[in-house]
């Protein structure tokens, strides 16, 4: 058996890009930064930062373009991939990017930490159909998607 999942908490450091591929699959890129604060050998607190290319697919593209924006708060469920390509200059590349399976905004669109009747904006937007604790489907009337199947909208668990 193996794993790959990444999970991410960081700040959009770029709005999110959107595009589609030729047959019309929408497509969502964007920058996070995840920082880490500690210690240095002189006791100093310094803060380092790691950047991370996330795509997001289909309706979760849709909706995390949408509602995520430059300096937003996000948690991101994934996995890791890379990309081969080939650079301006003619040589070949590769980067890690994270795939993103889901994506929840921890704050509101003005930085504010959402509260209970949050507007969408606070709600996560998953890939997968919505489920209940037990991992069954949630019957249509619980279950805010199934009026809509262009959107997945579970409440934030916290």
């Amino acid at each position: 058996m193996s794993l790959n999942q990444i999970l991410l908490i960081g700040r959009a450091g770029t709005d999110p890009e959107m595009r589609y591929t030729p047959s019309g699959t929408p497509v969502t890129n964007f920058r996070l930064a995840v920082s880490n604060s500690r210690r240095d050998s002189n006791g100093e607190w310094t803060e380092d930062t790691e950047w991370f290319t996330v795509t997001a697919w289909e309706r979760q593209a849709e909706s995390v373009n949408q509602y995520l924006a430059k300096g937003r708060r996000v948690f991101v469920d994934g996995r890791l991939s890379t990309r081969q390509y080939t650079s301006n200059s003619g040589e070949a590349r590769t980067s890690l990017e994270v795939r993103a399976f889901k994506v929840v905004f921890l704050d509101a669109a003005g930085g504010e930490s959402p509260v209970s009747g949050a507007p969408p904006d606070a709600r996560s937007y998953s890939a997968g159909p919505a489920a209940g604790p037990s991992g069954s489907p949630v019957p249509a009337a619980d279950n805010p998607s199934a009026d809509n199947p262009s959107e997945d909208v579970e409440e934030l668990p916290w």
